[in-house]
């Protein structure tokens, strides 16, 4: 290809490296920048754009063959979650708004969430998933509100590497067995027989799970979220997630999952719902909740790759927008507070809706939505997500998934209990939302209307 069609292919992922190079030259240089958060949020929906235009005009290109190739499909996922990481960067502007580490390391991990979408080999594949997932492990130190900060921080990086240590060995059984480091050779190791190729694909699908905090890899979750600041934390939940959950549906492509395999995305995934959302009942932090609630909601999204080939990524991105717009409005409208820990607390959301109304009724949307009760985006979401399973014949697996998923209705009816049902509790040490966390807000309850007014119009275009 000309170095024209490289540019074209790779605009958003140029543009943020574009970004990358700013923050990093005006830190080395000493120069000052009147808002380093805004030029980063300038940066990102640039590249948003840029996604969004490949997408809609269907621009299809293989800059590098067998290594890196553009789809429609993967350019309205780089957009759709590059969108999302918008008001991630509005929230953070209240702790880091001249932090040039910040910007310039989540600027680093969006561009390794979009190699991941175009990865045509392990190679780059592995390259996308290190470089979205080194600098999280930074930019959960970096606001270091807490002592278990660091804690975090460690557990994360130690079981991340485990993760990506099984991903290359799983990589180098596949090599070893065909010859080939290209993706589809894991569709293919899918229904081969002998152990190599089971062994190779067994250790590729633990290490998404652990990367994606299913049961029993999950234990690194909970604390990383609960270390991590609000955007951070905001971060993990939906860009990280997502980044993880894309590329697993571009590994598996169109090979349909047969005999121990479908054991092995099904049962663990179900684990993962049922014991999410019991351990969710019993947490007195908000972001710990959080994360117990992803753990759950990372068994629905591989759920979908029991469904049929062709709707997975389509069941995936929709599921992705919709939980991802409810974490990050769930979140931003957390009450501000000197003290991070006492912040966190649930207590401290009785009787919001008297002093932030506005606020608690965002709360209450993205709970109700995370729970799946009709009308909310969350709802559709996995009823695609179970539709699809069972039009693939797994019955049984979507009726119990279903049942795990009546658990969590608890948890986030409770949330709600204690935003409209709690008398005024004091406020010592308490503030409203701040402007910048109530604008991200606001940005994302507008898709928020659109996806649950308008369902099937988003579907059709994704």
């Amino acid at each position: 290809m000309s170095a024209h069609d490289v540019l074209l292919a790779m605009l958003p992922e140029h543009l943020l490296l574009a970004g990358i190079l700013l923050l990093i030259g005006f830190e080395v240089l000493s120069l000052e920048l009147k808002s380093v958060a805004a030029l980063a949020v300038a940066v990102v929906l640039a590249a948003t754009a840029a996604a969004f235009w490949l997408a809609a005009t269907g621009y299809e290109g293989a800059p590098f063959a067998e290594q890196f190739s553009v789809a429609p499909a993967g350019s309205a996922g780089k957009a759709i979650v590059l969108a999302l990481a918008v008001p991630v960067l509005l929230m953070a502007r209240d702790d880091f708004e001249r932090d040039h580490r910040f910007h310039a390391l989540l600027l680093s991990s969006l561009y390794g969430f979009c190699l991941l979408l175009s990865a045509d080999s392990f190679l780059t594949l592995f390259l996308g998933i290190e470089m979205m997932s080194l600098p999280v492990y930074v930019l959960v130190l970096l606001g270091f509100r807490r002592p278990e900060s660091a804690e975090a921080a460690l557990k994360y990086l130690v079981l991340s590497g485990a993760a990506s240590a099984m991903f290359l060995m799983g990589a180098a059984l596949l090599y070893g067995g065909s010859g080939s480091l290209a993706l589809s050779a894991f569709a293919d190791a899918l229904g081969a027989p002998g152990p190599m190729a089971m062994a190779a694909v067994v250790l590729v699908v633990i290490a998404f799970f652990l990367k994606a905090a299913v049961v029993p890899f999950h234990a690194w979750a909970p604390d990383a979220y609960e270390g991590a600041t609000l955007p951070v934390t905001a971060y993990m939940a939906t860009v990280i997630k997502a980044g993880v959950l894309l590329a697993a549906v571009r590994l598996f492509a169109a090979a349909p999952l047969t005999g121990a395999m479908v054991g092995l995305v099904a049962v663990l995934p179900l684990v993962s719902i049922v014991w999410g959302n019991l351990a969710a009942m019993r947490q007195g932090s908000f972001r710990r909740m959080i994360a117990y609630s992803s753990i759950a909601h990372a068994g629905y999204l591989f759920y979908a790759l029991l469904g049929a080939a062709p709707g997975r990524f389509q069941a995936i991105l929709f599921y992705v927008l919709a939980y991802g717009l409810m974490n990050i409005l769930a979140l931003a409208c957390i009450p501000g507070g000197a003290d991070d820990a006492s912040r966190d607390r649930l207590d401290n959301l009785k009787g919001l809706f008297h002093r932030a109304p506005f606020a608690a009724v965002m709360i209450g949307i993205a709970m109700l939505s995370l729970a799946g009760i009709p009308p909310f985006p969350g709802f559709v979401a996995k009823f695609l997500i179970f539709k699809n399973v069972m039009a693939a014949g797994y019955t049984t697996y979507a009726v119990l998934g279903l049942i795990g998923s009546y658990l969590g209705i608890y948890f986030y009816l409770r949330v709600i209990q204690h935003l409209f049902m709690s008398p005024q509790e004091p406020t010592a040490g308490q503030a409203p939302p701040s402007r910048a966390a109530l604008g991200a807000a606001i940005l994302c309850l507008i898709p928020v209307i659109a996806v649950a007014v308008f369902p099937g119009w988003v579907i059709d275009r994704l």
